[in-house]
C-alpha cells in the first residue's frame, strides 16, 4: 500500500511545473480574449459616454470676429482752437466733414502705414541732420554763419541718412511741432487767414495754469476770494 502511494506521489512530483504554468497562462489569455471579443460585440455602459447635446449646441454657436478691410476717412486740416500747445498759437485741427474715403485690405493698410511712417522718419532724420550741421557751422550758436542760415531740409541728401539701421516701429511719430511748422502746415492745407487772437487766448490759458488757486490766507472770504467769485468751490 505504501509502495502505491509513493509511486503516485513521485508521478505528481515529477510533472513539469513549467508546463502547468504555461497551461494556466494560456487559459487566462483565452479567457481574456473571449472577454474582449464579447465587449467589442456588446460594449458595456462604462466604456461608452454619449456626448452632451447642450455642449454640442454651445460649440456650434461659438463665433469669431474676422476683419477683412480697413476704411480710412481723410479730413482736411483747419485751425484747431481745441488744444493748448506749450508755446505759440496756430493749433492744428481738422474740418467737420471728411474730404475723401479709401478702403484697404489688411495687408494694404499695413504697407501704407509702413510707407507713411518711413516718410515721417526720413523727414525727422533730415531735421536732425540739418540742426547738427547748423550747430557745427555756428559753433553751437556762438557765431553767425550765412551758410548755416541758407541751409534748408532740401539740402540734406538721403544718402547721409541711416534709414536702413533705424527701426520704424520703435520710432515715436507724434512729434511736437513748432509754431512756424504749424503755420506752414495750415497754409499748405489751404488756410489763407490764420486767426491771431488764438495766440493771445492760449497765452492767457498757459499763464492761468501757472498760478492755481486763490490768494486767501488762513481762511477764504467768499466776497473777496477769486475762486468763490469765479464759481469754483474750495478744494
Amino acid at each position: 500500500m505504501s509502495g502505491i502511494l509513493k509511486r503516485k506521489f513521485e508521478e505528481v512530483e515529477g510533472a513539469s511545473p513549467c508546463s502547468s504554468l504555461r497551461e494556466s497562462e494560456e487559459e487566462e489569455i483565452s479567457s481574456s480574449e473571449s472577454g474582449d471579443s464579447s465587449d467589442s460585440v456588446n460594449p458595456s455602459a462604462s466604456h461608452f459616454t454619449p456626448s452632451s447635446i447642450l455642449k454640442r449646441e454651445k460649440r456650434m454657436r461659438t463665433q469669431r470676429v474676422h476683419f477683412e478691410k480697413v476704411t480710412v476717412y481723410y479730413f482736411s486740416r483747419r485751425q484747431g482752437f481745441t488744444s493748448v500747445p506749450s508755446q505759440g498759437g496756430s493749433t492744428l485741427g481738422m474740418s467737420s466733414r471728411h474730404s475723401s474715403v479709401r478702403q484697404y485690405t489688411l495687408g494694404e493698410f499695413a504697407n501704407e502705414q509702413e510707407r507713411i511712417h518711413r516718410d515721417m522718419l526720413r523727414d525727422h532724420l533730415k531735421e536732425e541732420k540739418l540742426n547738427s550741421i547748423k550747430l557745427r557751422l555756428t559753433k553751437n550758436g556762438s557765431v553767425e554763419s550765412e551758410e548755416a542760415n541758407a541751409l534748408t531740409v532740401d539740402d540734406i541728401s538721403e544718402d547721409d541718412l541711416d534709414l536702413d539701421n533705424t527701426e520704424v516701429d520703435e520710432y515715436f511719430f507724434l512729434q511736437p511741432l513748432t509754431t512756424k511748422k504749424r503755420r506752414a502746415l495750415l497754409r499748405s492745407s489751404g488756410v489763407k487767414k490764420i486767426d491771431v487772437e488764438e495766440k493771445h487766448e492760449l497765452r492767457a490759458i498757459r499763464v492761468s495754469r501757472e498760478d492755481c488757486g486763490c490768494d486767501c490766507r488762513l481762511f477764504c472770504d467768499p466776497e473777496t476770494c477769486t475762486c468763490s467769485l469765479a464759481g469754483i468751490k474750495c478744494q
